[in-house]
């Protein structure tokens, strides 16, 4: 056995892995942060989040820049985070530089408890050593970093951070007395930071309920979890929401529908537990009455949630532009689409999944592991369905990986501290991944679609952007992927940006394009349109050959169109309504 007392601190090394993955991620994304804003989610961020320090309300989300108006869903609690941020930077550097290093560290602060937490689930399922293994597996984990790239400050890192900790909090809650307390906190903020989380959240519910049915003395922690959780998640919408919301259920949000999931289920969780009966068909029986009581009144304020966070959306979005999003494409298709990317994303993910097989006779009565294994197995199935659960499946496979990696090192007799971390190595997100594209590619599962964004850079790069602020203010249709690059960089309005809350926009925008000169003319002039912008890509030449895109693309334009003329990069080409 390798002497524990002779190895460094656990929390130098887990510092050390920590500025490993910040270098890797600041040498491949620091010179980006200068050209560009990330994605779209990105500088709509960054909109809101200046709207807000430039004097508008707490509780005023709405976007004024876009045409009919625009109520975020995205929480202020994000945007609190950025100001703070951006207020230390502010202290020593110029307003520009001060903003570009608050892109850049805020993704990377969020790698620090994301990280935690999967080392506290891997130290209570395998040990300090399982944990010196998931800091390995987290340090060469690049699939996972993909949240966490410098400029990333939407929401998505900090809702990975989030569930990690929270099902870390749960697989502990058997023997940390504020682990459940811990658990109900920060599952409701991380709902009131937004609901993409929801099923790694609802694992940690569903595991305090199951236990306390299956276990009485397990009541204790049940109580405290279900307190927590509806305190927490009131207090959350207090903070988040002003009074004129407090009644509005919405699908895409925490709102008064979610609510009366989180307090019917936590007090009755915890009311249940102050009384718990020595008799397993009660507990059961109040397990679930609470269950139906909760998810009843969910449906009945608000059924068409049943069908997800985007079913108030106008269905014919859907074909329009977000069955065509990246991150929304289940894993077949964009293996299908893209082999190389599917596969590097999915290999990891899925070796969890085998590992999970492999250790389920040794610890299948085990409370932590449990947990950890279902997590891993929701992440897994919200990744078929859709490729944005990936990264919430990469870091949730890592303690279970590691615990593996302890009876494999077991199996092959390793004792030297060098033949583990060679073995470690070959389990790695990243060496897992890559082999796994080797192989297909030697077997001819090349990519099929080119990876490549050269053609797309000058679209989103922030010099395309500055001549387009010598104009006067006006309405842009535009890409509907541009508008919040142009709220971000730009005084101007735009028609559309991507998010299924702008439905009426993305459909104008779409049939202004797609519909023959005259008609996009009467559209446009409908809308109060002045000014039409393309990009100028060589891929976007789509559609019927009769419509205002397609000519626009070829460099065609009808007569009541009339070029501006701007000066600096030539990315776009800006027309101006005639009156």
């Amino acid at each position: 056995m390798i002497n524990v007392s002779r190895q460094p601190s656990f929390a130098l090394l887990f510092g050390l892995a920590w500025l490993l993955i910040v270098v890797q991620l600041l040498a491949n994304d620091w010179a980006n942060t200068a050209r560009a804003l990330g994605d779209t989610d990105d500088a709509m961020r960054l909109a809101q989040l200046r709207d807000w320090l430039s004097g508008q309300g707490w509780y005023d989300l709405s976007q004024t820049r876009v045409a009919g108006g625009y109520e975020s869903h995205w929480s202020r609690l994000i945007d609190a985070g950025l100001a703070g941020t951006l207020w230390v930077f502010g202290s020593f550097a110029e307003p520009a530089t001060a903003e570009r290093l608050m892109r850049v560290a805020w993704p990377l602060l969020w790698l620090l408890p994301t990280m935690a937490g999967v080392v506290a689930i891997a130290w209570r399922i395998g040990g300090r050593e399982a944990a010196l293994i998931t800091l390995l597996l987290a340090a060469i984990g690049l699939p996972g970093f993909h949240q966490f790239r410098a400029g990333r400050i939407d929401h998505h890192n900090v809702q990975i951070a989030l569930s990690m900790l929270a099902v870390a909090a749960t697989v502990w809650s058997d023997r940390v007395r504020w682990a459940p307390v811990a658990a109900g906190a920060v599952t409701a903020l991380a709902m009131v930071i937004g609901l993409e989380c929801l099923p790694y959240l609802l694992v940690c519910a569903a595991a305090f309920a199951v236990r306390y049915a299956v276990d009485a003395k397990s009541a204790p922690a049940a109580r405290q979890y279900g307190l927590a959780l509806a305190t927490s998640s009131l207090a959350g919408l207090l903070v988040i929401a002003g009074p004129a919301h407090w009644s509005r259920a919405a699908c895409d949000e925490i709102a008064i529908n979610w609510i009366a999931l989180t307090t019917i289920g936590g007090f009755g969780l915890a009311f249940a537990a102050m009384t718990a009966s020595p008799r397993l068909p009660v507990r059961c029986a109040q397990v679930g009455v609470i269950g139906a009581l909760a998810v009843g009144l969910f449906v009945w304020i608000e059924p068409r949630c049943l069908h997800g966070p985007y079913a108030m959306m106008d269905p014919a979005v859907w074909p329009i532009w977000l069955e065509h999003v990246r991150e929304m494409k289940p894993l077949v298709r964009l293996i299908i689409e893209n082999p190389s990317t599917g596969i590097g994303l999915a290999t990891f993910p899925l070796v969890g999944v085998a590992v999970i097989f492999a250790l389920t006779r040794s610890m299948r009565s085990d409370f932590g592991f449990l947990v950890a294994a279902a997590a891993l197995l929701a992440s897994v199935a919200t990744m078929l369905a859709s490729i944005k659960g990936a990264s919430y499946a990469t870091w949730l496979a890592m303690p279970l990986v590691a615990a593996f990696a302890l009876h494999l090192f077991a199996l092959l007799r390793l004792e030297s501290l060098v033949q583990r971390f060679a073995v470690g190595m070959l389990l790695t997100p990243a060496v897992l991944s890559f082999g796994a594209i080797t192989v297909a590619n030697a077997a001819g599962f090349g990519a099929s679609e080119s990876t490549s964004r050269t053609d797309l850079e000058s679209c989103f790069t922030n010099a395309s952007y500055a001549p387009l602020t010598q104009l006067s203010r006006g309405l842009i249709a535009t890409d509907l992927h541009y508008g919040p690059f142009l709220l971000a960089l730009t005084p101007h309005s735009v028609l559309s940006a991507p998010y299924h809350r702008l439905s009426a926009g993305i459909i104008a925008t779409n049939r202004i394009f797609t519909s023959p000169p005259d008609e996009a003319h009467e559209l446009l002039a409908g809308q109060r349109v002045t000014y039409v912008m393309i990009c100028a890509r060589p891929d976007v030449g789509r559609g019927e050959a009769s419509s205002l895109g397609y000519q626009l693309h070829h460099g065609r334009f009808p007569a009541w169109l009339e070029p501006v003329p701007l000066a600096g990069p030539q990315a776009f080409s800006v027309y101006r309504l005639k009156s």
